[in-house]
């Protein structure tokens, strides 16, 4: 069962979660007696995949390609499939990969599971893990067709280095100008330098910040911690920060190592968007909040005291270290 990996990309450079779906893939690959190879799409220097299982590197450099369409690329895929004659392809769970994955599976007529967080419970039968119900609960599916795409949760498996001796091909599929009739852009943005798909650490508030002006704590402790910044819903739809940085169930689903919760009540759509996060830190001066319900730690208090102290703490910490 050869696996091929969609190696996702943001201005020239691989984002976190493709060495994540590497690592998952080259695990998969030993225990099937396989290899791992990966699709990519105009990146000039690929040698960094090696280092996390890649055998081989298919390099796509049609121009036209640059910019993310989910129908152009879902045939690219799908060719790259049948020439390697792929049985398993491995998708992560970005907001394009998420958009991509189910037209790879039409186009290659295969059976689809998304939000897969572990390890295949059975080669044979095909069959994996998956958290459903917005994170509340896994199910186990299996999938009967001979080829077929997964969709890995964010952070579900880790960067695992394991390296390889990769060979690199151009990759030139057939393409016409049909596959570009529909064109989707996806535009990350994030006040830090951390974007919230790339993050280990998401730093989030809410309304209990009083106003935009008080975000400036926000953006610091974020620093400190290498973090992404976040907010919810209401802050957004208040224009306090922009809507790209809204998670939640309506917003971008968040599934980071740490995720802290400052000023937010904790609607139920909030915490659906951001349940699957491995540690959840809630600071907020109502002891009532629902959030509280599903933190792992909780703090109760004026976020204005305790967020400026947090900080200063924290950049002790790394000082002495």
């Amino acid at each position: 069962m050869s696996i091929l990996i969609y190696a996702e990309s943001a201005e020239g450079k691989f984002k976190k979660v493709t060495y994540e779906l590497a690592s998952y893939a080259k695990k998969v690959a030993t225990s099937l007696g396989t290899t791992v190879t990966a699709i990519t799409f105009n990146i000039a220097d690929v040698s960094e995949l090696s280092k996390y299982g890649v055998d081989k590197v298919l390099k796509t450099g049609d121009p036209k390609l640059t910019g993310f369409n989910a129908k152009a690329y879902a045939n690219v895929i799908k060719q790259a499939t049948q020439k390697e004659n792929v049985k398993l392809v491995l998708l992560s769970s970005t907001t394009d990969s998420l958009y991509l994955a189910p037209l790879v599976a039409v186009a290659l007529e295969a059976g689809f599971a998304s939000n897969v967080v572990g390890l295949p419970v059975s080669t044979s039968p095909f069959q994996v893990k998956r958290t459903a119900f917005s994170n509340k609960a896994f199910n186990i599916t299996e999938i009967s067709t001979e080829v077929k795409v997964l969709s890995l949760s964010k952070n579900s498996y880790g960067i695992i280095e394991n390296e390889s001796a990769a060979t690199e091909e151009a990759f030139n599929p057939a393409l016409s100008d049909a596959d570009f009739g529909i064109k989707v852009e996806t535009v990350e943005k994030s006040s830090g330098k951390v974007t919230i798909a790339d993050a280990d650490i998401v730093v989030s508030g809410g309304r209990g910040l009083k106003g935009p002006e008080n975000w400036g704590m926000i953006e610091e402790l974020a620093a400190v911690l290498g973090a992404a910044t976040a907010c919810s819903k209401p802050v957004s739809d208040l224009g306090w920060r922009p809507h790209g940085e809204h998670v939640g169930q309506t917003g971008k689903p968040v599934s980071t190592n740490l995720y802290i919760a400052i000023g937010i009540s904790g609607a139920i759509q909030h915490i659906a968007g951001i349940n699957a996060s491995k540690v959840k830190v809630v600071i907020n001066s109502d002891p009532e909040a629902p959030f509280f319900k599903v933190a792992d730690y909780g703090v109760v208090g004026d976020a204005f005291e305790i967020v400026p102290k947090l900080i200063e703490k924290l950049k002790v910490f790394k000082a002495a270290n």
